[in-house]
């Protein structure tokens, strides 16, 4: 039996967890390297009977997923994966696994973004390791307006630290209830009124086709010109040529990212480069603590179907 398992960026699974049920069983490769060409993909992957993918890297859609008659095993970490195409999956009896997740890691980044773009840390962190001091003037929290699209389980976490800073919290969400906003504390506002006050603008929604590109041209038009959008949930969530042309045309402060279109982000994009971007490459869930969570659970499931009694299955 042999089992891959990609995409890992760290390599961090084999240390996250004890594989020896799993290496007792069968042979176990890994693939820290990220490969987007599907023709690559199958060359690769082809002779695995099991792969263990992290979250959304590559997607396995129906296009992918037929080319690999071997394959019998999916494990996913965390208790979701939209780019895995279980229908197909299930017609081709391959077996689908989720893990558990821990729910601190994004909400966490979030606001280290919000708080990197309120001081300017990159561009002072950078000007002091260059010989240079001050060159910025920090932007007050306390008593700035925090405004939160979807508030569930991440933004209700970040309306609660928004209030300990001082912050006036609204939120919108098209199903968002005057009850559940107050019971969080916040404010329910429209969607017009949440992009016209809100000095830091953060993006929790899932993607769904009614979410993809709820922020366009016409909404980032609305925000304040010191305004700073943080989207730490999916990139499709905001229309991505809008959002540059509105950070070149400055009629926004800025732009703080964590998610976007395509992943790993392309060399040449223009947000490596934006003086008014703070750009991480997707670390809202990679911390120890998570890939603790995900590589053990990816363990006990691995040897669970390899022992035949498959545990936290999808199909």
């Amino acid at each position: 039996m042999k089992i891959a398992i990609i995409d890992d960026f760290q390599g961090a699974a084999l240390e996250s967890a004890d594989w020896s049920p799993v290496e007792a069983l069968a042979e176990v490769t890994v693939f820290r390297d990220h490969l987007t060409d599907i023709d690559a993909l199958v060359s690769r992957l082809q002779s695995f009977d099991a792969i263990c993918v992290m979250r959304e890297r590559t997607p396995f859609n129906h296009a992918l997923l037929t080319r690999l008659p071997n394959l019998k095993y999916i494990g996913s970490n965390a208790p979701s994966n939209a780019s895995i195409d279980l229908d197909t999956a299930k017609k081709m009896g391959v077996t689908v696994t989720y893990t558990d997740g821990v729910g601190n890691g994004a909400p966490e980044l979030a606001w280290a973004l919000i708080m990197a773009s309120a001081r300017h840390i990159p561009v002072e962190t950078h000007s002091l390791r260059n010989g240079g001091w001050q060159l910025t003037v920090g932007q007050d929290l306390e008593g700035a307006t925090l405004g939160i699209m979807g508030l569930g389980r991440i933004g209700t976490k970040i309306a609660a630290i928004g209030r300990v800073f001082g912050m006036r919290v609204i939120a919108w969400s098209e199903n968002l209830t005057a009850e559940k906003a107050q019971a969080a504390g916040v404010e329910l506002v429209d969607k017009e009124t949440l992009l016209r006050q809100s000095d830091w603008l953060t993006v929790h929604l899932v993607l769904s086709q009614r979410s993809r590109l709820i922020i366009d041209a016409s909404d980032l038009a609305l925000m304040k010109p010191s305004a700073w959008l943080v989207n730490t949930s999916r990139g499709p969530l905001v229309n991505e040529t809008a959002l540059i042309d509105a950070l070149k045309r400055r009629t926004i402060a800025g732009a703080a990212l964590d998610v976007f279109d395509n992943e790993p982000l392309a060399p040449s994009h223009p947000f490596r480069t934006m003086d008014n971007v703070i750009a991480t490459p997707h670390l809202g869930y990679v911390t120890r603590r998570t890939y603790n969570v995900f590589f053990q659970q990816a363990v006990d499931n691995l040897a669970a179907w390899l022992k035949g009694d498959p545990i936290r299955t999808m199909s």
